[in-house]
């Protein structure tokens, strides 16, 4: 698996988590606190997130099909982008556990 399979994920997983959380206080600030001007964020927020959320689910997928992960943990990363921090953890804990196959594995060597 290359190294820039791993890394549009974990763009894609801290992008979404970011536009998850401002969302996510965007709303509170729509709902709770009734703020002027917080509808206009939220909309444009809102639809940030949904159309980067499905490159996220593209990206996500990619990665377990490469690294051959069970239905379950793939699921699991995908549902990640639509919980607000949780693609932060997962994003951190996957790429540690990819890392150290990477390295594992070490670099390919050319025979003569």
């Amino acid at each position: 698996m290359k190294k820039s399979v791993l890394t549009r994920y974990r763009v894609m997983a801290y992008v979404t988590g970011v536009l998850l959380v401002l969302l996510t206080f965007g709303m509170i600030g729509k709902y709770a606190l009734d703020v002027d001007g917080a509808a206009d964020f939220t909309r444009v927020v809102s639809i940030a997130h949904g159309w980067l959320y499905v490159v996220y689910l593209i990206f996500a997928f990619d990665l377990g099909a490469k690294a051959k992960w069970p239905v379950a943990k793939q699921l699991w990363v995908l549902l990640a982008g639509t919980i607000p921090t949780a693609a932060f953890f997962v994003e951190r804990r996957i790429s540690r556990e990819l890392e150290a196959k990477t390295a594992d594995a070490g670099p390919a060597v050319a025979k003569a």
